[in-house]
């Protein structure tokens, strides 16, 4: 095991996959230390290493996920907050990446290097943490129907695919909703065709990028709607950003989503699934190298 102060996690199974040796060299040039991962959850291993360890920096070299299991490591060493942290995007997904404004992995590499820095929020669902979102309904269950190989020849696109597949046979799940908002108490209940929690996505009133630093996670409730080709059309309407008649949002700083049946979360790519599940979120716990468009206040 390497130890210093600047320290990387590496998946070299992201993405393409044919990226691993090109950011270890990179980065071994900035004085990182380079860890990859060898084994399912390995990600988690290194991160609760790195916290453990005292790294002051922390770069993740990864998709959506491979952050998602570095900070599940730092949560388990209770280092959540402890290092600075970069993202250097090689993944099918780099939703974070894109939103802190960090264009590749060359970009990422020279960020870890001395990017300016802000404090983030970090969402927590069922003690576990996560930075850009937590879904349930249908997206959760295109997500996890999305296989490997789908996912290598259409990428991101691979979720638009199986999401339609899924819209065909979806029944919508029941659930009951309570929300801290604004200091009140406001409930949902009924059945619905996915619930989106967002911290750094925003879902509807024109998409994008949630603000990421005000304590509040963006939620859209959409209304259970028909099944068949209809329903891929107006998800995809409504999550892309078209307000509508059938979608509740509010901006919630704690919500709790159960239901009489066990409910599929996709918690930053990762899927889990609870009866009863609630989420905090932990104003500006994170600290996250930014690129020069990250907007910290985003309309």
């Amino acid at each position: 095991m390497q130890i210093g102060s600047r320290r990387a996690v590496l998946n070299p199974h992201s993405g393409t996959g044919d990226h691993a040796d090109y950011v270890e060299r990179l980065l071994k040039g900035r004085g990182y230390a380079v860890e990859r991962t060898d084994a399912p959850e390995a990600a988690v291993r290194l991160g609760r290493e790195a916290g453990v360890d005292g790294v002051s920096e922390l770069a993740v070299c990864g998709g959506d996920g491979t952050v998602n299991e570095v900070l599940c490591g730092l949560a388990d060493s209770d280092a959540l907050g402890d290092p600075t942290i970069s993202v250097v995007p090689c993944g099918t997904a780099n939703i974070l990446a894109e939103t802190l404004g960090v264009r590749d992995i060359g970009h990422g590499v020279e960020l870890a290097d001395g990017g300016p820095v802000r404090e983030i929020d970090v969402g927590v669902a069922g003690g576990e943490p996560f930075i850009v979102s937590c879904i349930a309904g249908l997206p959760a269950d295109a997500s996890l129907a999305a296989s490997s190989d789908l996912k290598s020849r259409f990428g991101t696109f691979a979720f638009v695919v199986t999401g339609v597949q899924e819209a065909l046979g979806f029944d919508g799940i029941e659930i009951e909703l309570s929300a801290t908002v604004a200091g009140e108490t406001e409930t949902w209940e009924g059945e619905a065709t996915c619930v989106l929690v967002g911290n750094a996505r925003k879902f509807i009133e024109e998409g994008g990028q949630a603000d990421m630093e005000n304590g509040l996670f963006d939620v859209a409730i959409v209304d259970k709607m028909p099944a068949g080709n209809l329903v891929a059309e107006a998800v995809g309407h409504r999550v892309l950003g078209q307000e509508t008649d059938g979608v509740t949002h509010i901006q919630a700083s704690e919500l709790t989503v159960s239901g009489p049946q066990p409910i599929t979360f996709s918690r930053d790519g990762e899927l889990v699934t609870h009866e009863r599940l609630t989420l905090t979120n932990r104003e500006r716990l994170l600290s996250l190298r930014v690129g020069p468009t990250y907007d910290s206040t985003p309309s």
